[in-house]
Parts: structure tokens; C-alpha cells; sequence
């Protein structure tokens, strides 16, 4: 039974195990909820969110209650919700954000979008941002940190929060791939200024694109708000006279959602503790029937009980083929390849951010980097990042889905023991 599928023994799992057909765990829920709640808004013709039954509104007073935050704000899209949020702390021209050298072009681009430079930083065996290389990027432009909690599993938050109080820097979290995580007991997004979370078809909950941004700081959350409606000031002119703000309106650009987001994301997020209950059943399974590895890691993980539970991944180790290891476990019956190769496999890797690496803007003048208010240095290249680029070179990582029950997660374990045993 231990001979390998790759050398014609039999598959460690037999039966192609469930997907989703691309989507994340969210839009495999999608049902008549869903469907109805959409159609209500439509058979209303109410579409736009400013008026008094508003489902936006609603939505964001029932996640800012499940978060446990004072505020939050939707916008139409997980990229808006953390450019609002940058533009709610302050941060702009002359400014530098460390992001991680391992997260969707979206957090950096968010950077950018509000004038401010984006530093690159390594990750480590998390999968997240490395505390040690943070500190080192660090200088006297150094406004803010993002960290990205990847794939559903927060990243290293205490060491982290450490560091930005040391520094007196702002800590932004971007959540769009953890909502719902936890650390140390308390939901992400909430340990640091403000907090992002995205609402895009491949996330833990959807409503096809949206995004919420949330915060405990009246002024942040007041300036979030300039930043994703010029108009405002307008729309909320008979509730709040022009000497009731907190601070002076400004315009922005418009990241103003619907009312068919909202109403959809209200239905989603009602499904969410099902799906991390279910998620992390599956992970719990998947760990638990893991041997003691010999040819690999698993990911490092500071508070698992925190973790949403949607993804798994190991690190091969040096001395161990990667591409074979990925070769032996997709003939057992679990697909899966490394997270950085030759070819593209992984749309999350700071080497493919071409308009970063080569400074590319809309304008000329507009590019943070030559902005008159910046005099700090900061040089990209592709190989800038090796550790990161290492990493995820060994770095092989599975999918949980709701269409998995805790024997796909055991068989998914067996393949990877029984791959495991014959590299050893």
C-alpha cells in the first residue's frame, strides 16, 4: 500500500476530492437566500444605498457588530476598502508602507493609490510578513505597516504590533483573505488602526465584488467615508450640518456600492459562522492525521485556534525535491504544485507586481515615488525578496472547501504521510 501511485501503486485517494469550481467558500453557499434577497431589492427599485431601509447600512452595523468594532464602512471592493482605510490614518505623499512580498498586487497598489511608497518585505514560514525583515525596512519615512493574513490564517501579529509601537508606526491589517480569523482572541482587523476585509467571489464570504473597511476611530472612520464618497457631505446634509463633522470633508475618488451588494453580503455574512465552524472542523481533521513530518514543515501558525481553516500548506525542506514532492501527491489524488516555479502559478507574488517593480503611474507627476514630498530611496527588483521566493518555492498548499467532509481532510493527510514515508 505504500508503493507510490507515481510507480503504480494504488491512489492514497481514490475519488477526486470536491471543489468549488473556483470560487471561495462564500459562493458555494449561494442558494434562494441569497437570490431572494437580490430580487427583493430590485422588485423595490431602491439600488442606491442613501436611503432609510438601506441593506449597505445594515450590513455594516451587523459586521461591525460580528467584528466587534465601532465602525465600518462598505465599499466595492477589498482594494477600496484598504485605500479608504490608508486615506482614514493620514498616510500619503512623503510616506513609506511596508507590505509583504507575498500577497495580491491589491495591497501595494492600495499604497500607491494614495500617493505613498510601497516597501517590500519577506515573509517567513507563516506565510506572512517576517518580523525581522520588517524591522530592517524600516526608516525614517516608515508611516505604516500592512500586514496580510493569507490564505485564512493570520500572520504574526504580537511580533508585529511589537515593532509598529516601538517605531510609533500605524498597523493597517488586510483581511480580505481572513475573514473571520482570529488572534489571540481577537477577530483581525481589530488589533491594529483599521481593518480591511474583501467581499470578491474567491472569499470566504461574497457578494461578487465588495469590500468593508472598519475601525474604533470616529476621525478614521469619518475620513474613510470622505474617501469613498465625494458627494457625502450632500447625501448627509440634513443629518449632519457642515460644522458636525469631526474633521473637514475632502473629495476622493467614489467606492460607493449598491444596494444588491449590500443585501447579498447581509445573507453571506449571516452564513459565516457556519463556514468557519465547517472549515475548521476540516483542518482540525487534516492536522490531526498528519504523521511527524520528516521531509517537510507544516506552515508556522501562531494561534491555530484563530486560523479560518480554508487552506493547509507544507514547506518541503532542503535536500527534498519540491516539483516531486507535488508530482507524488497529484498521483495520490491531491492536486497541487509549488507556490512559486518557472511558469505563473500563483498570482500573489510580489516578482509579477510589474507597474510596482517598474514605478509605473497614471502620471508623471503623480508617481509616489518622484513626488517632491518624498526624499527617501526605495529600489525593486524581481530577485529582491530570495528568502521569499525560496519559500514559496517549497511551499506546497492544499484548499478546504464546504463540499469536503472530514474524510477528504484524513485522505488528504494519508496521501501526503504516505508521499512523506517514501521521500524519507
Amino acid at each position: 500500500m505504500d508503493k507510490l501511485a507515481l510507480h503504480g501503486g494504488p491512489r492514497a485517494i481514490p475519488e477526486p476530492l470536491p471543489g468549488t469550481g473556483g470560487g471561495g467558500a462564500g459562493v458555494s453557499l449561494i442558494n434562494e437566500r441569497e437570490i431572494e434577497a437580490a430580487a427583493s431589492v430590485l422588485r423595490s427599485g431602491k439600488l442606491f444605498r442613501f436611503h432609510p431601509e438601506s441593506e449597505v447600512r445594515a450590513f455594516e452595523r451587523e459586521a461591525a457588530a460580528w467584528i466587534g468594532t465601532q465602525h465600518a464602512l462598505m465599499v466595492n471592493s477589498g482594494t477600496s476598502a484598504l485605500i479608504c482605510a490608508l486615506t482614514g490614518l493620514g498616510i500619503g505623499p512623503g510616506d513609506e508602507v511596508i507590505v509583504p512580498a507575498y500577497t495580491y498586487i491589491a495591497t501595494p497598489a492600495a499604497v500607491v493609490a494614495v500617493g505613498a511608497v510601497p516597501v517590500i518585505a519577506e515573509i517567513d514560514d507563516s506565510l506572512g510578513l517576517d518580523p525581522s525583515d520588517v524591522r530592517r525596512k524600516i526608516t525614517s519615512y516608515t508611516k505604516a505597516i500592512i500586514p496580510v493574513h493569507m490564505q485564512g490564517v493570520p500572520c504574526r501579529l504580537g511580533a508585529i504590533g511589537e515593532i509598529a509601537a516601538e517605531h510609533g508606526l500605524l498597523v493597517i491589517e488586510d483581511c480580505c483573505q481572513c475573514i473571520g480569523g482570529r488572534y489571540r482572541g481577537q477577530v483581525v482587523g481589530t488589533l491594529g488602526a483599521a481593518g480591511a476585509w474583501s467581499l470578491n467571489y474567491f472569499k470566504i464570504i461574497t457578494c461578487g465584488e465588495g469590500g468593508l473597511v472598519f475601525t474604533d476611530d470616529p476621525v478614521v472612520y469619518e475620513r474613510a467615508c470622505f474617501a469613498a464618497d465625494p458627494a457625502l457631505p450632500m447625501w448627509m446634509r440634513e443629518s449632519i450640518p457642515a460644522e458636525g463633522w469631526l474633521d473637514r470633508p475632502f473629495s476622493a475618488q467614489c467606492y460607493r456600492p449598491s444596494e444588491l451588494l449590500g443585501a447579498i453580503a447581509r445573507v453571506q455574512l449571516s452564513k459565516l459562522d457556519g463556514i468557519l465552524a465547517h472549515t475548521r472542523k476540516l483542518k482540525g481533521t487534516f492536522l490531526a492525521h498528519l504523521d511527524t513530518p520528516m521531509t517537510y514543515d507544516t506552515q508556522a501558525v501562531d494561534d491555530p485556534s484563530g486560523d479560518c481553516g480554508i487552506s493547509a500548506a507544507i514547506i518541503v525542506k532542503d535536500g527534498v525535491s519540491p516539483s516531486l514532492f507535488a508530482e507524488a501527491l497529484t498521483a495520490e489524488g491531491l492536486p497541487c504544485g509549488t507556490a512559486h516555479n518557472d511558469g505563473f502559478p500563483d498570482r500573489h507574488i510580489y516578482k509579477y507586481w510589474d507597474s510596482i517593480l517598474d514605478k509605473r503611474s497614471h502620471h508623471a507627476q503623480a508617481a509616489p515615488w518622484s513626488h517632491p514630498a518624498y526624499s527617501g530611496c526605495v529600489e525593486y527588483a524581481r530577485d529582491m525578496c530570495p528568502a521569499t521566493l525560496d519559500i514559496l518555492g517549497r511551499a506546497l498548499r492544499f484548499g478546504l472547501n464546504m463540499r469536503m467532509t472530514p474524510e477528504h481532510a484524513k485522505l488528504m493527510a494519508q496521501a501526503i504521510n504516505k508521499v512523506d514515508r517514501a521521500l524519507a
